[in-house]
């Protein structure tokens, strides 16, 4: 299917997931996450309407803004190897994965400006995922208190692959949960306003939690095969 198409389904999904919970469709940015498709399929999301894309690997991000440059948003959404945030760093808009303060100190000695960042939250508590524990988020935050290339805009997870709504759900919820008490704690480094969950399988139900960002991958630009 044409990424068009592609786009009237996930948006009517997102409006009656909106309806659902009563939020505002336009409080909801989608993030094409094109890292097994081409330049030119990206290009095409660019041109169905999406502002922003999410890519998983510095190779992949750098290879599609050669060809696309700022013409969209840029997400860095996959782990993050301290060795690679150099690649990065000028062309991200926004990193999804900032997980430790090792990574933490690298995109500080490297940013030329302040860069938006989501923290990552291990939310499931699944071994297999990368993120910090519920528990620890709120003092690693603190931590980065005099980090002043660092702008904590909010936090991100992965809810299990699972076809169990009640667990995806609660994951999502307590990743909410965690931004209100950040927001409450009144940081200056954290505004905290964003939360990025949600993708092909879940969005609707992360939205319905209080998802702002959804990164689409599948369901909306497919795969090369």
């Amino acid at each position: 299917m044409k990424v068009t198409d592609n786009l009237n389904n996930i948006k009517k999904k997102i409006e009656e997931a909106c309806k659902r919970c009563g939020r505002n469709p336009e409080d909801v940015t989608i993030v094409a996450v094109t890292k097994y498709v081409s330049t030119e399929r990206a290009a095409e999301a660019l041109e169905a309407g999406i502002t922003d894309l999410g890519e998983n690997r510095d190779e992949g991000l750098l290879a599609k803004y050669e060809h696309l440059g700022d013409k969209p948003v840029w997400h860095y959404i996959g782990s993050l190897q301290t060795r690679k945030v150099k690649n990065i760093m000028g062309i991200a808009d926004y990193i999804h994965s900032l997980d430790r303060l090792s990574l933490a100190e690298e995109i500080q000695k490297r940013a030329q400006a302040p860069v938006k960042c989501f923290v990552q939250v291990n939310a499931s508590g699944e071994e297999s995922k990368h993120g910090i524990s519920p528990d620890e988020a709120l003092n690693f935050i603190k931590q980065l208190s005099g980090f002043d290339k660092i702008i904590i805009e909010g936090l991100m997870t992965m809810a299990p692959l699972t076809e169990e709504e009640g667990i995806i759900r609660s994951v999502f919820r307590k990743l909410k949960q965690l931004q209100l008490d950040i927001q409450a704690a009144g940081l200056k480094n954290a505004p905290c306003r964003e939360l990025s969950m949600g993708m092909s399988n879940d969005f609707t139900i992360a939205i319905e939690e209080g998802a702002t960002l959804i990164r689409i991958g599948t369901a909306l630009v497919g795969e090369d095969s």
